[in-house]
């Protein structure tokens, strides 16, 4: 699930925060970071909900004092929640709370990303029809805003 992850990140959080300096790049990498992990055999601490936590805490601490680095790199951790909930994560509870729910989750349950594959696939579609939205409404048909997310991760048209 590609579209689903990526589109609907940038969709929620733009019309969550509305805010023109966020780097939606960072948020869209941060959302399927999570399912790189299907290479490592099954959920790991990408799925649980500590690790956004501890993202955030490590960029507010190691650009302490430096507030546009810090705005800028939220955009990971942010896109990391998105992706605990549009994967629905909270439904595995002891992979979401891992390690308040015990220690031995991980790795040994099936990705939602693989076990619903028909509805993935429907999920999929609707994460095209949002990319084709977003791509209206931010109107990326227009060089100077396609190449301003690009460069800079903005979207030209958020305050408009």
């Amino acid at each position: 699930m590609f579209f689903w992850f990526i589109s609907l990140s940038i969709l929620t959080v733009a019309l969550v925060f509305d805010s023109p300096n966020l780097d939606y790049r960072l948020v869209a990498f941060g959302s399927l970071l999570p399912v790189s992990e299907i290479f490592f055999g099954g959920p790991w601490i990408g799925h649980t909900l500590i690790f956004p936590a501890l993202v955030m805490m490590f960029i507010m601490l190691l650009a302490r004092g430096k507030r546009l680095i810090q705005r800028r790199w939220l955009g990971i951790p942010i896109g990391l929640f998105a992706h605990l909930v549009l994967d629905a994560t909270w439904t595995k509870t002891k992979v979401f709370w891992w390690p308040f729910m015990g220690t031995d989750s991980l790795g040994r349950s099936n990705f939602s990303e693989v076990e619903r594959w028909p509805t993935n696939l429907v999920l999929e579609i609707i994460g095209v029809a949002v990319t084709f939205w977003l791509w209206r409404k931010f109107r990326f048909s227009d060089k100077t805003n396609r190449v301003a997310f690009f460069q800079t991760g903005k979207l030209v048209e958020l305050r408009k």
